[in-house]
C-alpha cells in the first residue's frame, strides 16, 4: 500500500486516504509539479478471496479504455502506473456530494431536479454506449453519481477492479449492485438496456427515498409519492421491466420521454383520440378549471410568498445558525429564486469566513436544488458572481489555510458560466465578472492544467495586467467592497506569480507599478462595512512584504542569469 507522505512516480505526493474497497484504496494526492490535486486509485492485481482473482492485463485494458473516453460527466484518467503488486490509476479528484448523501440528508428529491439529473446521466450513458465496442457501465446508483460544486453531474467508480461479496448491500460487485442491477446482469449478459434498468431504479430511489437494496417488492413511484406525475411513473416503470425487450431500447429514446413526460401519459393519449368530439366540453371545463385553479393558485402563491419573504428577511440580530436555517427553508419553498441563496452567502460574508464547513453547508443546498435555477438570466448571473467572489476572497481549507490557486479553481466555474452567457444575459457587473474569469482562466491554462503545452509568456502577463487595469476603471462607481475585492484578488495574483513573471522577463517596474496602483486604490477608499474594512486592511498590511517578495524574486532571477 502507498504510504501517506510518499511520492509516487516522482510527482504524486500521497496526502490522505479518501476511500477503500475490497481490492482498492483511493488516495488524495498532490501533483508537486502542477500544484493540482488528483485521486489515485491503488488496485491489487490479485485478490485473496473467492471470486476476486483479477488479471493484471484485464485491469490495464479497462484503465486504458477509460483513458480514451472524453465526456464532461466522466472522470478523466491522466496516468496509469504499474507499481509491482498494485496498479495505480491517477484520475480527476471530484469535489462535491454523492447523490446518496444528499438523499440521506434531505430525503426524496423534487421531480424536476431528478429529471434534470437523469437527462445528464442519459447523455453520458448514450456516449458510453456509442463507443466501438459499446461500454456498459453496469453500476448506476446514487452512490456513484457526484454533484460538483457548479451543479454538473459526474459518474464515478467505473469498477477498474471489482469483486463479488455476497449479502454486502453497499459493495460493488462484478454483478452490479443488488437492487439496481437488472436480472440479466447476474448471468453476465449485459447491454445498453441493462444500464437503462439501473438508471430507472436510481430515479426511483431519488424520488421516493426507498432503497432498492433492501429487497422490498417494487412499487410504482406514485404508490410512495402520490404527488409525482403520471409521466415520470410511466418512464420509470418502462425502464425497470424485467425483460430487456420491454424497456427503452436506447438512452436517446429515454431522453426524449424525459424531455416530454406529459406526452406519454394515458390521459394524454385518450384526450388525443377524443379531441375532436369533445372539444367544446373540454373547452368549457378548461375555462372553469382555469378560473378555479387560478383562484386556488393565487391564494397558495400568496401564502408561500409571505412565508418566503419572512424567511429571507431574518433579523440581523439573529445568530448565523438561525439565519442559515431560515434561508434553507426559503430555498425549499422557491428553489428557483436566488434571494435566499444570496442571503446565505451574505451571512457567511458577514462572518468573514467561507471555510470547508460553510462551503459544504452551502453546496449541499445549492446542488440539491441547482436544477430548478434557470441556466441564464441576470439573477442567476448575480448568484454565480457572488459564489465566485466568496471562493476567490474567503475560501479556506479545513486546517485554516487556503492557497490562491485553490481559490481560483473553486471560483472558476461560476465566472466561466457568466462569461459563456454574457451575450444573452444583462448583468450589472459583467465586466468585473469577466476580469475574474480572465484571471482564473490564466491559472487554468498556464498553471493548473494537467497537460500544459506552453508556459505563460511576457505577452500573456501584459494582457492580464491590461485586463486588470480596465476592470479597475470599470469599478470606479462600484461599492467599496466590490472595488476592494478586485484589488485584493489582483494583489494576491502579483504575489503568487512573482517568480514566473521574473522568469519570463515581465518588467519589474510594471509589476511594482500595478501593485502600487492597487495599494493606492485601496488606501484612498472610505469604508463603513466591516468586511470592507478587513479587505482594505489586508491589502494595506501586505503591501510592503509583497513588494519586497516581488523584488527578491526579480533579484534571484537576475542572479541565476
Amino acid at each position: 500500500m502507498a504510504e501517506i507522505g510518499s511520492v509516487i512516480d516522482g510527482k504524486y505526493e500521497i496526502l490522505t486516504e479518501i476511500g477503500r474497497g475490497g481490492m482498492s484504496v483511493v488516495y488524495l494526492a498532490m501533483d508537486t509539479r502542477l500544484n493540482k490535486q488528483w485521486a489515485v486509485k491503488e488496485i491489487r492485481k490479485k485478490g485473496t478471496g473467492k471470486g476476486s482473482q483479477v488479471a493484471a492485463g484485464s485491469l490495464l485494458a479497462e484503465a486504458n479504455m477509460m483513458k480514451r473516453l472524453d465526456h464532461p460527466a466522466l472522470p478523466r484518467i491522466v496516468d496509469i502506473i504499474d507499481h509491482g503488486m498494485t496498479l495505480l490509476v491517477v484520475m480527476d479528484y471530484i469535489e462535491g456530494e454523492s447523490l446518496d448523501k444528499l438523499l440521506a440528508e434531505y430525503g426524496p428529491q423534487p421531480e424536476q431536479v431528478v429529471i434534470a439529473w437523469a437527462k445528464q446521466l442519459c447523455d453520458a450513458l448514450a456516449y458510453l454506449h456509442s463507443q466501438k465496442p459499446p461500454v456498459i457501465y453496469r453500476d448506476m446508483k446514487p452512490a456513484n453519481v457526484m454533484l460538483k460544486p457548479e451543479g454538473n453531474i459526474k459518474i464515478i467508480d467505473f469498477g477498474i477492479a471489482r469483486e463479488y461479496k455476497e449479502q454486502n448491500l453497499a459493495d460493488t460487485t462484478v454483478l452490479g449492485t443488488q437492487g439496481y442491477a437488472p436480472p440479466e446482469q447476474y448471468s453476465g449478459q449485459t447491454d445498453a438496456r441493462s444500464d437503462i434498468y439501473a438508471l430507472g431504479m436510481t430515479m426511483h430511489h431519488l424520488l421516493t427515498g426507498v432503497d432498492p437494496r433492501r429487497g422490498e417488492a417494487y412499487l410504482p413511484v406514485r404508490r410512495w409519492k402520490p404527488k409525482l406525475s403520471e409521466g415520470i411513473e410511466m418512464i420509470i416503470d418502462r425502464c425497470v421491466q424485467p425483460a430487456a425487450e420491454h424497456r427503452y431500447q436506447s438512452c436517446r429514446e429515454l431522453l426524449y420521454d424525459l424531455d416530454h413526460p406529459g406526452l406519454i401519459t394515458k390521459g394524454y393519449k385518450k384526450k388525443q383520440k377524443r379531441k375532436l368530439s369533445l372539444f367544446a366540453a373540454f373547452a368549457a371545463m378548461a375555462v372553469l378549471c382555469t378560473i378555479s385553479g387560478f383562484i386556488c393558485r393565487q391564494i397558495s402563491k400568496n401564502m408561500y410568498q409571505n412565508s418566503y419573504e419572512a424567511l429571507v428577511s431574518t433579523s440581523t440580530a439573529s445568530s448565523l445558525e438561525d439565519k442559515i436555517a431560515s434561508y434553507k427553508k426559503a430555498i425549499r419553498i422557491y428553489p428557483e429564486r436566488t434571494e435566499a441563496y444570496l442571503r446565505m452567502l451574505e451571512a457567511y460574508e458577514d462572518e468573514g469566513t467561507f471555510g470547508k464547513r460553510e462551503n459544504d453547508e452551502f453546496l449541499a443546498v445549492y446542488n440539491a436544488y441547482r436544477g430548478a435555477l434557470a441556466p441564464a438570466g441576470s439573477d442567476v448571473a448575480e448568484l454565480n458572481y457572488k459564489i465566485g467572489m466568496m471562493y476567490f476572497n474567503y475560501y479556506t481549507e479545513q486546517e485554516g489555510g487556503g492557497s490562491f490557486s485553490t481559490r481560483v479553481q473553486k471560483a472558476y466555474p461560476f465566472f466561466r458560466d457568466n462569461y459563456i452567457n454574457r451575450e444573452i444575459t444583462e448583468f450589472e457587473w459583467q465586466k468585473m465578472s469577466d476580469c475574474y474569469y480572465q484571471i482564473c482562466s490564466f491559472y487554468k491554462v498556464y498553471i493548473l492544467s494537467p497537460t500544459i503545452v506552453e508556459e505563460a509568456s511576457r505577452e500573456n502577463y501584459e494582457n492580464l495586467f491590461a485586463a486588470i487595469r480596465e476592470a479597475m476603471e470599470d469599478v470606479q462607481d462600484a461599492s467599496a467592497y466590490d472595488r476592494l475585492s478586485l484589488y485584493n484578488g489582483a494583489f494576491m495574483l502579483l504575489y503568487d506569480q512573482r517568480g514566473s513573471m521574473a522568469q519570463v522577463h515581465m518588467g519589474r517596474e510594471a509589476a511594482l507599478e500595478l501593485l502600487e496602483e492597487l495599494y493606492d486604490g485601496a488606501a484612498q477608499l472610505t469604508v463603513q462595512k466591516e468586511q470592507s474594512k478587513k479587505l482594505q486592511q489586508e491589502i494595506l498590511d501586505h503591501y510592503e512584504p509583497y513588494r519586497q517578495a516581488i523584488e527578491r524574486a526579480y533579484d534571484h532571477g537576475r542572479e541565476r542569469r
